[in-house]
């Protein structure tokens, strides 16, 4: 490609999507994929979905891509067809389990239900596996600059994994940007009189609700030197709760109809009528549709191909009541999401929100980052009218002044035109929206007390990195000194908060309150100093690609650093 080419690549959690541009328009990229035994095409995204084969599953040769001749998976729209089949082999929500703190995430864990012999993979093989297809479809990009998006909610150590992904995958010269960011920047790329349409005082509510995950964030209008700023200045938590929990939802309620008929469902089955339940909901959904019910129909376990199938309706009462009533019913303004107590044994998974109702997770946020004048659609659940209307009525239910709504372009396809266009605006060629580190980041300190049995010590937080801290800047900490074990293994205690934007550099909290959220630990064995507690002063620095790094300074100018990243300890 061209020198200044700017690529932008939406990592999603259902699907995938590349953008590029160099310097005029942004234009969507197609992606080559098979769709089938030998079957290869461009389609405009790319199935955020892999398929575990067995050796002799495919006729030799019909796997081949471009350029490989046997990859060691199958990637994109065939594994996401396949997997509907054989959902046993098949890897999905990967870029959920990355950002899971509570296994290990280089660990080969998925699919969780692979049966023996079948060689499973970790989060990150998976996630390095969709990156290397994207790279290697992309042809030559050593002279490109490449944007890859997290969710705004992703900490420290899920952007780290998701950069290693991306090195393994062969990117050299890419930066990570937060989705909802990009979402507005594809807005602002599509409006060139934006500054006609917000003005400064007004805050946009960024609404991402896509195949996996809910993503709030909040910009605000300012003004400098009498020209318009924009800023990121709160996020929301990161809320596993989105499309595949609705379509499990229809599934379950179409399961419920087929029982009352003395038709039972085995998991497997179950898992196919999810998949069969999600495509009948997009076309359900779609725009102009105007169809009253969708068929579904599954495999039975019968051995006829007709006698063995399973025929249901999916319709468009059942499903609006699912949606409005079961994800986005009405709720006041001081509604808080419900927790519901977990049971002391679980299946391993991922940590799914426990309250279903987006407008809960909605209202908390709002009452958390301020009232909203404007309001931002993105994600592949949006696409739906009633969705979107039950969003606004809510939220306008809520405030003085009604929000206004920012019509956007096409909602698959925001994220990674946004990305293309944030490069183009890191060349100078766009406004850039100001941010920096999404949350509070905290580091445990032991109290110094006597030791009371079966009592740990204590805990205080240490407040190291404050909210919206620029990349690439340094964090100046009070000289307070604490004790650094050295020359044996240690434990450090990191702790977070989307929700805690005032607390100061070497602010401590103590005690610790319940918005501020334990991230995983890191276990590390420091190299050994003259005493083995070592009087150290801290200093926190947050790299140009959001790497957070804490160093511990001894007297003698030895340095010690940490950081976020995959040396995180499973829980």
């Amino acid at each position: 490609m061209a020198n200044g080419t700017v690529i932008g690549i939406d990592l999603g959690t259902t699907n995938c999507a590349i953008a590029t541009s160099t310097g005029a328009a942004v234009d969507v990229l197609p992606i080559a994929q098979l769709t089938g035994p030998g079957e290869l095409r461009e389609e405009r995204l790319f199935p955020s979905s892999l398929y575990i084969h067995g050796a002799k599953e495919f006729a030799e040769g019909t796997t081949a891509l471009p350029w490989d001749d046997a990859p060691k998976y199958i990637t994109g729209e065939w594994a996401k067809r396949r997997g509907v089949e054989n959902a046993s082999r098949l890897v999905h929500s990967a870029k959920s389990w990355l950002s899971h703190s509570g296994v290990d995430r280089t660990a080969p864990l998925l699919p969780l239900t692979a049966p023996e012999g079948v060689t499973k993979v970790s989060p990150l093989e998976a996630s390095t596996a969709y990156l290397t297809h994207l790279r290697q479809s992309l042809g030559d990009i050593k002279d490109a600059q490449v944007l890859i998006t997290v969710p705004a909610s992703f900490d420290a150590s899920a952007r780290s994994l998701t950069e290693d992904a991306a090195r393994r995958a062969g990117f050299a010269n890419f930066v990570l940007l937060e989705e909802p960011q990009a979402a507005f920047y594809a807005w602002l790329e599509r409006h060139e009189d934006w500054r006609e349409r917000v003005h400064s005082g007004d805050k946009i509510l960024v609404i991402d609700i896509g195949g996996g995950t809910t993503d709030f964030t909040l910009i605000a209008v300012g003004e400098a030197n009498g020209e318009l700023t924009l800023e990121r200045v709160a996020v929301g938590e990161h809320i596993l709760l989105g499309g595949d929990n609705i379509d499990l939802a229809l599934a379950r309620t179409v399961e419920q109809e087929l029982a009352a008929k003395n038709t039972k469902l085995d998991a497997m089955q179950l898992h196919m009528l999810w998949q069969r339940c999600r495509a009948a909901k997009e076309k359900l959904l779609a725009p102009g549709a105007t169809q009253t019910e969708e068929p579904v129909t599954i495999l039975g376990r019968g051995t006829g191909l007709i006698a063995g199938t399973i025929k249901a309706t999916l319709r468009r009462e059942t499903l609006e009541q699912v949606l409005l009533n079961g994800f986005l019913p009405p709720v006041e303004k001081t509604e808080q999401p419900a927790k519901s107590k977990r049971a002391a044994l679980a299946e391993v998974g991922l940590p799914y929100a426990s309250d279903p109702r987006i407008t809960a997770h909605l209202a908390r946020f709002v009452q958390q980052a301020g009232a909203p004048t404007h309001v931002l659609f993105n994600g592949g659940v949006l696409h739906s009218e009633i969705v979107r209307r039950r969003i606004v009525e809510t939220l306008n239910g809520w405030l003085e002044k009604p929000v206004q709504v920012l019509e956007g372009e096409d909602l698959m396809h925001a994220v990674a035109r946004g990305a293309a266009y944030y490069g183009l605006a890191r060349q100078g060629k766009g406004i850039r929206i100001r941010g920096g580190v999404p949350r509070t980041y905290y580091i445990g300190i032991e109290s110094s007390m006597p030791a009371v049995p079966g009592i740990p010590a204590p805990m205080k937080a240490l407040t190291v990195v404050p909210f919206g801290l620029e990349e690439g800047s340094s964090v100046e900490l009070p000289k307070m000194e604490f004790g650094l074990l050295t020359g044996e293994p240690a434990e450090f205690r990191f702790f977070s908060s989307v929700s805690r934007h005032a607390d100061k550099p070497g602010e401590i909290l103590d005690p610790i309150p319940p918005e501020v959220e334990e991230l995983s630990p890191i276990e590390v064995h420091l190299p050994a100093a003259a005493e083995s507690v070592t009087r150290v002063t801290l200093a926190a620095d947050v790299t140009a690609t959001g790497v957070l790094e804490l160093w511990c300074v001894a007297k003698d100018n030895n340095r010690w650093k940490l950081e976020f990243n995959v040396r995180e300890q499973t829980q």
